[in-house]
């Protein structure tokens, strides 16, 4: 078909879509009010990341002269106009939600951000008390202009600026300014005594009331607070780098001198301090962003989660052990008589943490070779392949190096690993490992066998318990052979073999979507039921948008449920009018890929570690995997129905590319999360039940 740019939405827009139904659960009044800060929260860490790598990209390519425009039609210079457009709108409700509706509505319940104005005479002791001891002797006040070199900032860290009265025997309008960075060791929350509830005063609040303790006899005329961001958006140059450990922690060191892509500063700065900062910091006025305050609000998330406030926040819902893996029990032996699909965080992520530590600790496993994009910061998954290092196991590790924002992270986890005697690759030249599997091979009496775990999210207990994903749990040989054939691949210099079940990205993995979606059309052409659905994190590619849009145009039945990106242009006459995509936002952040085609009542089920987006099907070696255990297939196609089925949190992308929100109140109101948690729930009571009706005997020692 044709490839008009009017099929396809602007990815950076999409984008910023998805970021408002974020705010907008910040809004949502039927939220405990704790969670709506953490949206709030959530909302403004986004829009930081969207600043460093998207915006600093298209800036760059801005600079550069590009003007070659997107699927959608639009160079960068106008998505950077579209994108400052729309965030302008985005940062003014992110401040009416907060300052009108939440931040009032706290200090109601207990939970008061005060004001310097505001504080009694026992909590202006402790403040001061405070600022002398902990925050006074940390900070440092640099004095800036005139041949005096502009501190090197860092990117999105709190700063004040202090304007002072020119000095004596100069011009009236000569001010004099000053930078305090507000030092990432200090917490930007500082509680103070209260007769109930809690009652905090903000870091740059207690440093501009006493801003006059670091210039003795000077005259203060203004103290704001200012936030910088960094482009981030750089990338490694594998051809010229003969020692990619060496070569990540340069562009980490790059990071930090990256041009200046966004000017945080309050509303009420003057016009002097507010020149004087764009001038010394090289701000063009369409980066400078001013807001109400306060600024930075991911800095919420500290308190989203203060103790003493439960009623503030959702009901706790903990993540049910496995009714296949009860705790404790051997998954080597749960996993030889079934394959065993886990979806979390309904499901706990223990039995994949389980499977790591008992394979490190088993005389008969022989080798573990895993990937690693995103681990934790104290990673038992980690700990354990250290263990099996150290015994004597041969451990393989493809550590992917180039994981944006945890390079540092895995060059210490890859120098550990090396140093316990694992053998530890960097991934693949040109490309991220975002793969998710590891194997196990293990000697049994009947011969070798080979254990993998397959997943959609990252090996991380800690985001497992947030995120929706899936993992698969197998012995199945097909897949034991392809997951060593995918080592062998990355870790060698063999060329990709032809894999029995699986198929992986960049070669092949896009080649095996499109045959799916043509099957699905070639049978809806022949007259017969077709259907296709898909759960994806975003769509963005346009082959598959094309053939997507032939498949409608067939009559194929697709249902896309897509969290985020999505440029797709649902609804269209004569081109997408068979093609509905809706958008999850809830509690937890639905990550799972999970994948359906009706096949002619022949089901194919897949997971994969890959969105629909160039940069994963191109730029990034990935995984798609069938499920075909009757049992564990069926379960993911429920999973599917459930999602499609929310009336709570689900909202609808129109073809205008805004989403509206499903909503059906009373019996009939679906909430795709409570559904599954509750699901899980029930599982596992009927799997206890029938645990205690089975009778086990005691046996003779």
């Amino acid at each position: 078909m044709s490839r008009l740019k009017t099929n396809y939405l602007n990815r950076e827009l999409s984008w910023l879509d998805f970021n408002q139904r974020v705010l907008e659960e910040a809004a949502d009044t039927s939220i405990p009010l704790l969670e709506r800060l953490k949206f709030l929260a959530i909302s403004a860490s986004n829009l930081d990341e969207f600043f460093r790598v998207r915006v600093g990209g298209l800036q760059t390519l801005e600079q550069q002269g590009v003007m070659r425009p997107d699927a959608a039609g639009l160079t960068p210079e106008q998505q950077l106009t579209a994108i400052r457009r729309r965030v302008r709108q985005m940062i003014e409700e992110q401040y009416r939600v907060y300052r009108e509706e939440l931040e009032p509505q706290l200090a109601a319940s207990g939970m008061r951000c005060l004001r310097p104005s505001e504080l009694n005479a026992a909590q202006k002791r402790v403040l001061k008390q405070v600022f002398q001891n902990e925050i006074y002797p940390v900070l440092t006040p640099m004095a800036v202009g005139g041949e005096i070199e502009f501190p090197l900032l860092s990117s999105q860290g709190l700063n004040v600026c202090v304007r002072l009265a020119p000095g004596e025997g100069a011009e009236a309008d000569a001010f004099r300014y000053a930078i305090i960075p507000l030092a990432g060791a200090l917490s930007r929350i500082i509680g103070l005594p209260a007769d109930a509830g809690y009652s905090y005063l903000l870091l740059e609040d207690a440093v501009t009331l006493y801003v006059g303790d670091f210039f003795p006899g000077e005259t203060i005329l203004e103290t704001i607070p200012f936030r910088i961001t960094r482009n981030a958006d750089m990338s490694v140059r594998e051809d010229s780098a003969e020692d990619l450990m060496e070569e990540m922690s340069n562009i980490l060191d790059a990071r930090r001198l990256g041009n200046y892509v966004r000017l945080e500063i309050l509303e009420n700065a003057s016009a002097e301090l507010t020149h004087f900062l764009r001038h010394a910091l090289d701000i063009v006025p369409e980066s400078l962003y001013p807001s109400k305050g306060p600024l930075d609000l991911s800095a919420f998330f500290r308190i989203s989660d203060r103790p003493g406030f439960d009623h503030l926040k959702y009901e706790s819902w903990p993540p049910f052990p496995s009714p296949d893996l009860p705790p404790g029990s051997s998954v080597f032996e749960a996993v030889s008589l079934q394959d065993i699909l886990l979806y979390h965080p309904y499901e706990s992520f223990e039995p994949v943490v389980r499977f790591i530590e008992q394979a490190a600790d088993d005389p008969d496993v022989l080798a573990i070779k895993q990937t690693l994009y995103r681990t934790s910061r104290d990673s038992p998954i980690v700990a354990a392949l250290l263990r099996a290092a150290e015994r004597g196991k041969n451990v393989t590790v493809i550590c992917e190096l180039k994981a944006r924002f945890d390079e540092a992270r895995n060059i210490e986890w890859a120098r550990q690993l090396e140093q316990a005697g694992a053998q530890v690759i960097y991934g693949v030249k040109g490309l991220k490992t975002h793969a998710k599997v590891c194997v196990v091979i293990r000697r049994e009496p009947q011969g070798i066998q080979r254990y993998v775990h397959f997943g959609t999210g990252n090996y991380n207990e800690q985001t497992s318990r947030i995120y929706s994903d899936v993992s698969l749990l197998t012995c199945h040989p097909d897949l034991g052979a392809d997951a060593i054939a995918f080592f062998n691949a990355v870790t060698g210099y063999s060329q990709p073999l032809q894999y029995h079940r699986i198929a992986a990205a960049p070669l092949g993995l896009r080649d095996k979507l499109l045959e799916m979606i043509r099957a699905e059309t070639e049978i809806r052409r022949d007259g017969r039921p077709a259907r296709i659905w898909a759960k994806l994190n975003a769509l963005v590619d346009p082959t598959l948008i094309d053939a997507l849009y032939d498949a409608s145009q067939a009559g194929v039945e697709i249902k896309l449920n897509v969290r985020g990106v999505c440029c797709l242009r649902p609804g269209v006459k004569d081109l997408s009018e068979n093609i509905e995509v809706v958008s999850i936002v809830d509690r937890f952040l639905e990550h799972a890929r999970v994948l359906h085609f009706h096949h002619g009542g022949d089901d194919r089920v897949f997971i994969s570690s890959a969105d629909w987006m160039p940069r994963n099907l191109d730029r990034r070696v990935e995984l798609l995997v069938p499920v075909e255990d009757p049992r564990c297939r069926d379960r993911l196609i429920h999973i599917l129905e459930v999602c499609f089925a929310d009336t709570v949190k689900s909202r609808k992308l129109t073809s205008s590319g805004t989403h509206r929100r499903i909503k059906v109140s009373g019996a009939e109101a679906i909430r795709s999360q409570q559904r599954l948690y509750d699901e899980a729930n029930e599982a596992r009571h009927l799997a206890d039940q029938q645990r205690r009706t089975i009778f086990e005997p005691h046996r003779p020692g």
